[in-house]
Parts: C-alpha cells; sequence; structure tokens
C-alpha cells in the first residue's frame, strides 16, 4: 500500500461474494453435467473471474447488482466464458439459479483463504467487517460458514437501503466501526462497485483478482483476501 501519512490502519471493511464468498462450482458444474455439458469445477471457477470483468461494464451507480436483469446477465457470462451458449441450456440453467437453495443460491461456499484472512486482520488489532451488495441473506450465510464471529458486523445493501457504489454504506460503515475514511481500507472484487465506491467514501480500495483478468487498473489488485489483509499491513 502507498504510505498513509501518519495515519494508523485499524479496520479491514470485505464485499462478501467472490471475496469472502464464492459461488459454489461443483454443484454448478453437477448441474450443467445433468444438461450434457462435461465441466469441471475448476473451469468454472475460471470462467467466473473472467464473468466479473464483463458484468462491471454493466453496473454503476444507476444499476443494482441485486436486480434480475444484472443476475442473468452474469450467469450468462459466465455460460459463455465455458463455450455453453445454446439456448436451451441457458434457459435451463437460468430456471435451476432461480430456485436452488433459495433465497442464499449458490452464494453458500466461504473462500478457502477468507477464515485465515479475518483471523490475522484480527491477530493485528484491526476492526473487521463486511460491507455487501445482497437481498438480506449475507449475514445468516457468513454466519453459517463460522466466518462472522470474526467481524464485527455486516452491512447488507438490502437490510439498510443503500447499496454500493453509493458512498452512503461505506459511511454508515465507517460511522459504526468508529474510525475515519484514511483509517481503513476495503476490499472487493467488482472495479465500478468497489474500487471506484470505496474511492467516494475517501477510503482506499484493493481488488480481488485472481486470475489476473483485470488487465492494468488505477488500484492494487491481490489474488485473494489473504493478500489483501497483508498487503493493508505492510506485511506484502
Amino acid at each position: 500500500m502507498p504510505p498513509r501519512s501518519s495515519v494508523r490502519l485499524r479496520a479491514i471493511f470485505f464485499d462478501a461474494g467472490n471475496t469472502l464468498l464464492r459461488m459454489n462450482y461443483p454443484v454448478i458444474a453437477e448441474r450443467l453435467g445433468t444438461l450434457g455439458v462435461a465441466v469441471e469445477p475448476d473451469a468454472v471457477q475460471r470462467a467466473d473471474w473472467r464473468a466479473r470483468v464483463r458484468i462491471d461494464a454493466l453496473l454503476g451507480p444507476s444499476q443494482s447488482t441485486e436486480s434480475r436483469s444484472i443476475s442473468g446477465s452474469y450467469l450468462r457470462y459466465l455460460l459463455d466464458e465455458l463455450g455453453v451458449r445454446e439456448e436451451p441450456i441457458v434457459n435451463a440453467m437460468e430456471v435451476w439459479r432461480g430456485t436452488y437453495n433459495a433465497p442464499v443460491g449458490v452464494w453458500n461456499t466461504a473462500e478457502p483463504e477468507a477464515e485465515t484472512a479475518l483471523a490475522l486482520a484480527r491477530a493485528r488489532g484491526l476492526g473487521a467487517a463486511v460491507i455487501s451488495n445482497s437481498n438480506g441473506s449475507v449475514g445468516s450465510i457468513l454466519e453459517s460458514l463460522g466466518l462472522a464471529r470474526h467481524l464485527d458486523f455486516v452491512l447488507d445493501s438490502h437490510v439498510v437501503g443503500v447499496e454500493k457504489p453509493d458512498p452512503r454504506i461505506f459511511e454508515m460503515a465507517l460511522a459504526r466501526a468508529g474510525v475515519g475514511p484514511a483509517e481503513a481500507v476495503y476490499v472487493g472484487d467488482l472495479y465500478s462497485v468497489d474500487v471506484l465506491g470505496a474511492r467516494g467514501a475517501g477510503m482506499d480500495p484493493i481488488l480481488v483478482d485472481p486470475g489476473a483478468c483485470w488487465g492494468a487498473r488505477n488500484c492494487h489488485a491481490v489474488p485473494g483476501p489473504l493478500a489483501a489483509v497483508r498487503l493493508a499491513l505492510g506485511e506484502d
């Protein structure tokens, strides 16, 4: 991280999906298999990394990440990156996604590094919290996976009524943590939502880019949440 003048880092905030949580790649691969598409979970993961960059072009202050159109586009981009473009298969996957494990859906898996990253942040004396665009379920997901115990709080956009990149949701987190923007960093996976949103609230952002798919961006990029914490602490 660049020098933070004389201000000490006191808190690190995380996105949930694609940062502390990931989609259940094995169950997606399994469902595709029932539709005649043989694909490994690792291939689904790599397709997801590329799909994130494509969906980012559709996002911004006027477009909700939780809208049906964005969710549908995200799935189609992921499938397209897998080479799955036949409309009957795409449509079947859309129907399945809408009914599978509601309301959590496929976002029911912890990133392998998530707990280690959160534990390191807490061991170094940092406050830790989640700021997530969600449908009201992110707190229960984090609780069920054992990650909530490492967090001071969770801000779910559905609950608080404001979505990233609106700076107000970041400002809510800063106020709740009792820290100033220069005393916190934000870690997330989408440039237009997480990086620009955090900057709009005066925080330094860190972009999670495990597949090095984003190219050159005017922000720090790391492969995962543990690297993000180490970077923020100056231990990278």
